[in-house]
């Protein structure tokens, strides 16, 4: 097996492990409102949107194409600043997984790519245009938006049903969230299956293994498609009991309002190609739910730190990404990339064993948010 082919390996391998990690960090997006009401079982959840996310990732390729050749030039692009783009992903994607931050894996995945792009090619490598209109502009407007229809939504689902007694509406509300979290993993796999798909695509242009014309191979489709939905049903349950719990306290009528409202922004948004962040059309709309509820508590601390990760994820992802392809393109050709995939691997080890020490499983996700992401803490005051 020559160098190349061998390099092009491990890029899919990487590019796969991304895809699993962000299946489980983005489980939260569809079934943690769903969880925490209680209309659908932790394990039955993450199943339903396991098999959800798989059938999505075949009802589209825009978000695909624009990966693959909207936010960088895929002729100045390298498998080597390929692979060093998805560790910058990657790393980011388990870091926030570990704190329990619902961060962006899309943007994780972008930023990464464009930092090893920029200091592997420059500056002309990268497609500003691209990059302001279909990441950096969705990314600010897409929350509020979804936080506004959220917001209209929940107001709406409570005044229409002000008279209807309330064990009978959050048992209807629960049978409609069954509905709604479903929209939301189709939507999901439609939208971020196919980021790991268009990096892929991205991989083989930059090795001339495909044309430009061919598209997006059927292989790399599946192979996305199976991947995202296993790392779905793994479940990412430090991330669900954030966005289930540490946000707001969610009833049915809000779980459902919100997640009918993040379900149609992320399928508008995939229909036109825009690499969406489903957490924060998620986030902002779980929020949206509890501000629509009279009484209802945001906390504001949980949601800030959420905001936070949300813009340092794309520089930080960006940093990752340029020490990674430094550190391979110094050792050299594939020795360089073998050391910077250990490092990677070593990295998702540590970050594995640390959050052992605070388990947070299908078993204890719904526990009383404690102020901590661990279920077991005393509240404090």
């Amino acid at each position: 097996m020559d160098a190349n082919a061998l390099l092009l390996g491990v890029v899919v391998i990487t590019a796969l492990a991304f895809d699993f990690t962000n299946g489980f960090h983005d489980t939260a997006n569809a079934m943690a409102t769903s969880i925490a009401t209680r209309a659908l079982r932790p394990r039955i959840a993450v199943a339903l949107s396991a098999v959800l996310n798989f059938a999505g990732a075949f009802l589209s390729l825009k978000v695909a194409a624009t990966i693959a050749s909207g936010i960088v030039d895929s002729g100045a692009v390298t498998l080597t600043v390929v692979f060093a783009g998805l560790v910058g992903g990657l790393a980011w994607n388990l870091l926030t997984w570990y704190f329990g931050i619902p961060s962006s894996s899309s943007h994780a995945l972008i930023g990464g790519v464009v930092g090893a792009t920029l200091i592997a090619a420059g500056s002309s490598a990268v497609k500003v245009e691209g990059l302001m209109s279909k990441v950096i502009v969705p990314a600010v407007l897409s929350p509020a938006f979804a936080g506004m229809v959220a917001i209209v939504g929940t107001f709406l689902v409570y005044r229409i049903t002000w008279n209807v007694p309330k064990p009978i509406r959050t048992r209807g509300f629960r049978l409609g969230q069954i509905g709604s979290a479903s929209m939301v993993s189709l939507a999901h796999g439609m939208n971020d299956a196919q980021k790991t798909m268009g990096v892929i695509t991205l991989a083989l242009l930059a090795n001339h293994t495909i044309r430009p014309a061919e598209g997006t191979p059927f292989w790399v489709i599946v192979a996305c498609a199976l991947t995202i939905s296993l790392g779905t049903y793994i479940g990412g349950w430090r991330v669900i009991r954030t966005l289930g719990k540490g946000l707001t306290e969610i009833e049915s009528p809000q779980g459902f309002a919100a997640e009918g409202s993040s379900a149609a922004v992320i399928l508008a948004a995939s229909h036109f190609g825009f690499p969406l962040s489903t957490t924060h059309v998620c986030s902002g709309s779980i929020v949206g739910a509890g501000i629509g509820k009279r009484l209802a508590e945001v906390r504001w601390g949980v949601a800030g730190r959420m905001v936070t990760a949300w813009l340092i994820t794309i520089p930080a992802a960006a940093l990752v990404g340029a020490g990674a392809w430094k550190g391979a393109d110094v050792i050299g050709g594939t020795g360089g990339v073998a050391v910077v995939f250990a490092l990677a691997v070593a990295f998702a080890a540590a970050l594995y064993l640390a959050a052992r020490r605070v388990p947070v499983t299908h078993a204890n996700v719904n526990a009383e948010w404690t102020g901590t992401l661990d279920p077991e803490k005393e509240r404090v005051g």
